[in-house]
């Protein structure tokens, strides 16, 4: 099979201010510190499925020169550069009409480059196993998380039966927006609900079909640009059309409508890293449930927070119980975490 990976690497994380900045956003940082970034995470748990010259990335094009330095194995001519911010919609259709014009039969894997996996050998059986499934159909999968908690910060897709050749693989009944807590915990109970990990795999023939259907607006710029792609134009077009496409989500577009979407329950320890909650909840924590990265932080009389320092600022924390402490460039926050959702309001 041809297989390619396409990162969606343009956001600009501002739930993780002041660690995540416009000018480098959370994907672009060791938000683990475990020495790599989460786009290095990102790459490093595909290999094996396709040759690094089969990964692309898409990207903002003030971004380009940060992938570049972080991932110098990809070929420049992989990384993607929007001229502005459209949502996800545009920016697959940009990279898999691209990929498309070369290897027309190519199976994408599409996927955010800012997640966590932590069981990265069943990450990549699940994904092989979707792969092999729309290299042989004109189905679109997708990764659906089995959910272990009723979280209502995550959007949700309610799966149907399994189709008969696998059982492996169920039919998507529908896609469910963020819920509120008591829609979570029937989820949760009814045992047919997955988190929505925004992990899609299809063959390039197919979702450019679906999207000349339910995308047709975004579809036909992209036809339209198609023959300037891989050619002296291809930047000149870019900056001229993509920005005249409709800012949208592939899940509005298409998932939410198309009829064959298939969904692959996986387990594979998975995490948006959207907020601190999220990280606090990831990252190895002391007795009094403290997540501390950093070179030298010091707690005392702490619990339940989280500290997120430069590597060569001392931190110490007296008496505090559920906060964020972060500092990054001479800014330095200093919140509770169930108040975390105000942080973009704090950065402004």
């Amino acid at each position: 099979m041809d297989n390619h990976i396409v990162i969606m690497a343009g956001g600009i994380g501002s739930r993780f201010w002041p660690m995540s900045t416009p000018e480098c956003p959370k994907q672009f940082i060791d938000v683990m510190g475990c020495g790599k970034t989460l786009i290095q995470l990102t790459v490093d748990r595909f290999k094996g499925i396709c040759p690094q010259e089969n990964v692309w990335v898409v990207t903002s094009e003030k971004y380009v020169s940060i992938v570049r330095e972080q991932l110098p194995e990809i070929p420049e001519s992989n990384i993607l550069a929007e001229p502005c911010a459209r949502n996800t919609a545009p920016c697959i259709a940009y990279a898999c009409w691209k990929i498309k014009k070369k290897h027309p039969n190519a199976n994408v894997v599409v996927t955010p480059s800012d997640a966590l996996v932590i069981d990265t050998a069943e990450f990549r059986r699940i994904v092989e196993k979707a792969l092999h499934f729309t290299a042989e159909s004109s189905a679109i999968a997708t990764l659906g998380v089995r959910p272990t908690r009723p979280e209502t910060g995550y959007g949700y897709i309610a799966a149907g039966d399994a189709i008969l050749a696998d059982k492996e693989i169920l039919k998507v009944d529908a896609f469910k927006e963020k819920p509120d807590k008591d829609t979570a915990e029937a989820y949760l109970s009814a045992g047919n609900y997955f988190w929505n990990a925004g992990i899609f795999v299809w063959n390039v023939r197919t979702i450019t079909a679906v999207m000349r259907v339910y995308a047709p607006g975004i579809a036909q710029i992209f036809d339209r640009l198609f023959p300037d792609l891989y050619t002296e134009r291809e930047d000149e077009v870019i900056r001229k059309f993509f920005p005249t496409c409709e800012s949208i989500s592939i899940d509005y577009a298409v998932m939410e409508k198309a009829e064959e979407i298939y969904l692959l329950p996986a387990s594979f320890g998975w995490s948006d890293l959207g907020t601190w909650g999220a990280l606090h909840g990831l990252l190895p924590r002391d007795n009094s449930g403290n997540a501390v990265i950093g070179q030298d932080v010091r707690l005392y009389e702490s619990k339940n927070c989280i500290v997120h320092a430069s590597e060569e600022k001392r931190v110490v924390v007296q008496g505090l119980d559920g906060y964020i402490i972060a500092e990054k460039d001479n800014t330095l926050l200093i919140c509770r975490l169930e108040e975390e959702q105000r942080i973009k309001e704090f950065s402004q």
